[in-house]
């Protein structure tokens, strides 16, 4: 697992309109960038809504956000405009990205072992991983993050 003071991988993958985003292209003095393994499923909305719930609080603290599973680009799209969702959700179909972040690999879905995205979260600030959340609670994520970085 990466850990506070690594060197965040870099990527550029595809958000819900087919553009490329990379980490560079984050505005803001933090990025988080957070995994989820499937889009409009109970958990991962829950966590997305959460984001989108402290939306402006990240905004004014200066810190982007993504999401990133390996749902194609247009269950993407729809996924944030049924939520009204204020960030871009990244396509990381082959899975690449999110192993690079220790975040892809197999684990039992109802009994059935498959290839998929864990639930973790990574802050960066400037391209220097400072805050690992692996395996986190979709529940207040958001706010949990906010609180730990003390940019309230």
């Amino acid at each position: 697992m990466l850990e506070p003071g690594d060197d965040a991988p870099q990527f550029s993958l595809p958000n819900q309109d087919g553009e490329a985003v990379s980490l560079d292209s984050l505005p803001g003095e933090y990025a988080v960038v957070y995994f989820y393994p499937r889009a409009d499923t109970p958990g991962c909305t829950t966590e997305a809504c959460s984001f989108r719930d402290d939306w402006d609080r990240y905004e004014d603290a200066g810190v982007s956000v993504v999401g990133i599973s390996d749902d194609p680009v247009d269950d993407l799209a729809e996924f944030r405009e049924k939520y009204d969702l204020p960030f871009d959700l990244l396509s990381d179909e082959d899975g690449a990205v999110s192993a690079a972040y220790d975040s892809y690999g197999e684990k039992n879905v109802f009994g059935n072992e498959v290839m998929g995205v864990f639930r973790n979260t990574f802050v960066v600030r400037d391209g220097e991983v400072v805050a690992v959340y692996e395996g986190v609670d979709p529940e207040n994520h958001a706010e949990e993050i906010l609180g730990d970085l003390d940019l309230d």
